[in-house]
């Protein structure tokens, strides 16, 4: 009698667990991360069951996963450029990225209402951010319940010890006036995106306040290029991390002790869609003119009670290239 109770229990516990009350679904949940796609729908939608489901008509790979029936795109730039039916298209400064879970039964009639669930996720390609770069940790940011991506937290702006470009150098730092004119070696990072996506420097400006508009600037990069000699572009376009190295310098009538606050428009770009190097061919950009995000970082200048003429220190800074006016 007890092992008849046990058949009875095994019996029941697998029809239930091939069988589920259908849930209609309006509403799927998307999170969009800046390499992979997940949607979720919720279980046994219109009686249909996960393997009767496919991603982009193509692929039958959901999974049960808490009540739900996931998909999850992997990455948005695999090899043969479409995984599973996932279609793109770019409307600067704006990504799209879209598909479908189709309901799909090989049997001769269907008595459960057919569905087609269309999603996508919507990336910006341009941010703002105007707060100083101390902190060099990065996270990731994504949106529930809705089509919304972003970039922005993949982004860093770093600096260097030297053009390797291997090892970071903590922000702020502090440099002493005898070290004006020395090397300094910086790049905008990111971490996290697919491959397809590189990183361009549209601009670069130095500023004595943290505000990027401020009036007094000094131009490093314009249009992805240097503004003069005093600047290399060792990288642009060409990878997740774009470089490049300046001289050090201070501007004038400023106190002793002044920060120099670096910052950088940047452009995710698309190389499957555009051409992302920036040729700079007498200081002219091949590359359409993108606008961006501004990444911020500051270092500081400290005197060592250096004391040079008027005259003397003017005609050293004009040297260097690098002379602003007040």
């Amino acid at each position: 009698m007890v092992m008849k109770a046990f058949v009875l229990l095994a019996i029941f516990a697998e029809a239930s667990a091939k069988s589920c009350a259908p849930n209609k679904a309006d509403v799927i949940l998307v999170f969009c991360y800046p390499k992979t796609i997940i949607t979720k729908i919720p279980e046994c939608p219109y009686g249909w069951e996960v393997h009767q489901l496919a991603l982009g008509g193509l692929c039958y790979n959901g999974v049960h996963e808490g009540g739900y029936y996931q998909f999850v795109i992997p990455d948005l730039s695999p090899k043969n450029k479409s995984y599973c039916g996932t279609q793109s298209e770019y409307k600067p400064p704006i990504y799209h990225f879209y598909n479908h879970i189709v309901s799909n039964d090989s049997t001769v009639i269907v008595k459960n209402q057919p569905v087609n669930y269309s999603f996508s996720c919507t990336y910006h390609s341009t941010y703002l951010v105007n707060q100083a770069a101390f902190d060099q940790r990065v996270a990731t940011v994504h949106v529930k319940n809705g089509s919304m991506g972003t970039f922005e937290s993949q982004l860093s702006l770093n600096f260097y010890t030297n053009a390797k470009f291997s090892t970071k150098k903590e922000a702020p730092f502090v440099l002493e006036t005898s070290e004006i004119g020395s090397d300094l070696f910086a790049g905008v990072e990111a971490k996290g995106l697919s491959i397809r996506f590189k990183v361009v420097l549209n601009s670069c400006w130095a500023t004595p306040s943290a505000d990027f508009m401020y009036p007094l600037q000094w131009q490093l990069i314009n249009k992805g290029c240097p503004t003069d000699e005093t600047v290399l572009v060792h990288e642009n376009g060409k990878d997740h991390r774009a470089t490049f190295q300046f001289n050090a310098f201070r501007f004038q009538n400023i106190p002793k002790l002044s920060k120099v606050w670096l910052h950088c428009e940047t452009f995710i770009c698309d190389s499957e869609k555009l051409s992302c190097p920036v040729t700079c061919d007498k200081r002219k950009r091949l590359l359409r003119d993108q606008t961006g995000g501004v990444l911020v970082v500051e270092l500081s200048l400290r005197s060592k009670r250096l004391c040079f003429p008027n005259d003397v220190l003017h005609h050293l800074i004009m040297m260097l290239g690098i002379c602003a006016i007040l």
